[in-house]
C-alpha cells in the first residue's frame, strides 16, 4: 500500500514516514477507491467503487447528508466545499490523497498538541498521536471540530513514532478524555448499526 518512495514524495513533510505510516494504518484504508459513509453514527452500506469514476459518483451522491472518508487516508469530503460540484477526482488519486489527508492530519496533530501545552517530552508524543487519531476518526477534539478549526501554527517535533503494539481500537476514548472517565470508566455500546441503503430504488 505504502512504500517510503510514495511517503516522501507526497505525504505532508511535518510529518516523520514513520508517523504517516501508523497514521494510514490506524485510520485509513488499503483502497484508494474505499468510500465510507456515516449517517447518524451509523454505518451506511454502499457499493464498493471499481474505478475513480464510480467513487465519485458515491461521494457526490452522499456528501451534505452523511459524512463521507475517502481513499487511503480517509479523508473527510466536503470539507470547506460549498457545493458538490467543487469536489475534485483528486479525492480518489492515491498521491493526492496522501498529499491532502496527511496536511490535515498535520494540522490535527497540532491542534491536539497545542491543548497538550505543546511538550517536548518523547514520552507524551504517543498520547498526542493516539489523540489525534481518535480527533481524525471522530472529528472532534474536546469540543473542536478538528478538521474545521484554525490551525494553530505551531511547530510539532514528533520525537519519537508512535508504538506498534498500541494497535487498539482507534474509536476508543481519546487519552485526554482518560482522566475525566476514571468514575464512570467502561462505555457500552461497541458495535456499529449498519444499514443497506445500496439496493434502495433497484428493481
Amino acid at each position: 500500500m505504502l512504500d517510503v518512495a510514495m511517503i516522501q514524495r507526497c505525504a505532508d513533510p511535518s510529518l516523520t514516514p514513520a508517523i504517516v505510516e501508523q497514521f494510514v494504518r490506524r485510520a485509513g484504508s488499503s483502497d484508494p477507491l474505499e468510500v465510507t459513509v456515516k449517517a447518524g453514527g451509523r454505518l451506511i452500506l454502499v457499493p464498493k467503487a471499481k474505478t475513480p469514476d464510480e467513487a465519485m459518483d458515491l461521494i457526490r451522491q452522499y456528501v451534505g447528508q452523511a459524512v463521507v472518508r475517502v481513499g487511503i487516508t480517509q479523508i473527510p469530503a466536503g470539507v470547506g466545499v460549498k457545493d458538490v460540484s467543487e469536489l475534485k477526482s483528486d479525492l480518489v488519486h492515491a498521491c493526492e490523497n496522501l498529499r491532502l489527508g496527511t496536511g490535515m492530519f498535520a494540522k490535527v496533530v497540532r491542534i491536539v498538541a497545542k491543548w497538550y501545552g505543546n511538550p517536548t517530552d518523547r514520552n507524551v508524543f504517543p498520547e498526542i498521536f493516539e489523540d489525534a487519531v481518535y480527533a481524525w476518526k471522530t472529528g472532534e477534539f474536546e469540543g473542536v471540530s478538528v478538521f474545521r478549526a484554525e490551525d494553530p501554527g505551531i511547530s510539532v517535533k514528533m520525537i519519537a513514532p508512535p508504538m506498534a503494539e498500541q494497535d487498539l481500537d482507534t474509536d476508543s476514548a481519546p487519552a485526554s478524555s482518560k482522566l475525566k472517565e476514571s468514575e464512570n470508566s467502561g462505555r457500552v455500546g461497541a458495535a456499529e448499526m449498519r444499514i443497506d441503503l445500496s439496493r434502495i430504488g433497484a428493481r
